[in-house]
């Protein structure tokens, strides 16, 4: 099985990027294919170097366990208009497209949106 994972939102501020990352790690864990695609400030979530409280979670962290079994794709347009390059994000996520967004959805059995 394929599952699609959407993340919108920033990684701080709110708990839906934490929320569907805490999903994505759980399925990760079955014989589920997880592709988690950020979108609009969700790209913020791959962010390389994420320092946060004592305590209080990481996403770059999240995303790390993510990708043993899965795949993190980034909206490349999403990234520019935030002044993020590929230098700034986690080793093993990848630029993406639109297009790319959209063949992910056909081919999915399951798309989840946070």
């Amino acid at each position: 099985m394929h599952i699609l994972i959407i993340l919108n939102d920033p990684p701080y501020g709110t708990e839906r990027s934490y929320n569907g990352l805490r999903l994505a790690k759980a399925l990760a864990s079955t014989e589920t294919h997880i592709s988690v695609f950020l979108l609009a400030d969700a790209v913020n979530c791959a962010k390389a170097g994420q320092k946060v409280p004592l305590g209080f979670y990481n996403l770059e962290l999240m995303l790390k366990l993510v990708m043993r079994s899965g795949e993190v794709l980034l909206c490349g347009t999403c990234m520019d208009a935030r002044g993020i390059s590929d230098d700034e994000v986690i080793d093993g996520v990848k630029r993406s497209t639109m297009q790319e967004l959209a063949i992910k959805t056909m081919l999915a059995d399951k798309l989840l949106v946070f």
